[in-house]
């Protein structure tokens, strides 16, 4: 794995950067404010052909990966303006769909999630199964008439159904040779019969909204489900995998941005005839804060790097570590910029309030940190499991 990053890769992060700023908080914030998503942003984003960087150029992807994917979500976070349906679409569905799905289906989504036209969300999450994703109870059954599945279930906490043309939800169905349920996934189209969706109000004001489902007796074709039935373990942690390298990703850029807006006020706000960034009480925990996104960048670059190489074994590691550090290091980056700024760090001006409680997202969703503890513990270091 490379230390220093490529020309390409620079030159993404600029052209990126560049788009980021040209649309910049102010822009976001007037979106989230009117309830709404970052439409002209994702578009152009698109039609430069950021979203689909990482899949497949037959398919109208980029080629790359998603090493080149979270640059990207990294950047526009920088610029105040993350996406967070990137976390989804291209990355979960897109990836999933590219390395399992059918011909038919990556001819279908592949071009679409690319160039913009169409997006995906990603149902995993239960009312009583989070973390514990071995006791999901939406299932699917085969109508043995006409090879039809039919799915039934609920899933909560996911993001932006209402402007998602499909959702790729984690089912079960049962093993015909050991009478277990397995994991499989299935495209949903938003209109299907049975299908249906409310908004959970939130205190988090994003430009994303949150959904809970409800699967009526859901029928779908036989050519719904994405790969092989058999499979669904490995292909659900192929989009997890990306999902968390991401998450790491949207925390790093918004940790960068508040950052920022610090750094350039500890430099101009002066008292006693000094900038405030001149006193090592503002300045270290500053410095210590790009320390700490720093070095959460580097986690996710190799767990980027190890997920492109097809090493899901090791990204999984190394795509748990990159999301817990990035995780924490966004938290203490806004909560110093907000304190740096003093009374200043909750006004509308200065666009860091808000990201007080968007950081906090970052530490428990998809995974919490305390999971990924227990992870390295026991799968790293070899451990005990407490549960």
């Amino acid at each position: 794995m490379p230390l220093i990053e490529s020309e390409e890769h620079k030159a993404l992060r600029a052209a990126v950067s560049a788009l980021g700023h040209k649309y910049g908080r102010a822009y976001f914030t007037r979106a989230v404010e009117e309830g709404r998503p970052a439409t002209e942003l994702w578009s152009e984003a698109a039609k430069l052909g950021y979203l689909g960087v990482n899949l497949p150029e037959e398919h109208g992807g980029g080629g790359g990966g998603i090493a080149e994917l979270s640059i990207v979500l990294e950047e526009l976070g920088a610029a105040g303006c993350p996406l967070l349906l990137m976390v989804v679409s291209p990355a979960i569905c897109g990836t999933v769909i590219a390395r399992f799905g059918t011909e038919e289906q990556k001819r279908a989504w592949l071009p679409a999630l690319a160039d913009g036209t169409r997006v995906m969300a990603f149902g995993i999450t239960e009312p009583d199964a989070g973390s514990n994703s071995h006791r999901i109870t939406t299932t699917a059954r085969r109508d043995p008439a006409t090879g039809d599945w039919i799915l039934t279930g609920r899933k909560v906490f996911v993001s932006g159904v209402d402007i998602a043309d499909a959702t790729l939800i984690v089912g079960r169905t049962e093993d015909a040779r050991t009478g277990r349920l397995k994991p499989c996934l299935f495209i949903v189209p938003r209109d299907t019969p049975g299908f249906q969706r409310r908004k959970i109000d939130m205190e988090l004001n994003a430009a994303e909204k949150q959904f809970e489902l409800v699967l009526d007796d859901v029928r779908l074709p036989a050519d719904a489900l994405v790969g092989d039935e058999d499979a669904g373990l490995l292909q659900l942690f192929a989009g997890l995998n990306p999902e968390r390298i991401m998450t790491a990703a949207f925390a790093i850029g918004m940790g960068r941005f508040a950052l920022s807006r610090a750094v350039e006020y500890a430099r101009e706000r002066t008292v006693w005839k000094a900038p405030i960034g001149s006193h090592q009480a503002i300045a270290h925990p500053l410095a210590q804060a790009h320390i700490d996104l720093e070095l959460a960048r580097l986690m996710m670059q190799k767990a980027a790097h190890l997920y492109d190489a097809g090493d899901d074994v090791g990204a999984g590691e190394a795509a748990n570590m990159a999301k817990y550090a990035a995780g924490e290091a966004c938290v203490k980056a806004v909560d110093q910029a907000v304190h740096t700024l003093g009374g200043n760090g909750l006004t509308r001006e200065f666009g860091l309030a808000s990201l007080i409680t968007a950081a906090r997202v970052s530490r428990i969703a998809p995974v919490s940190r305390e999971m990924i503890l227990n992870y390295v513990s026991h799968q790293t270091l070899g451990l005990p499991k407490s549960y």
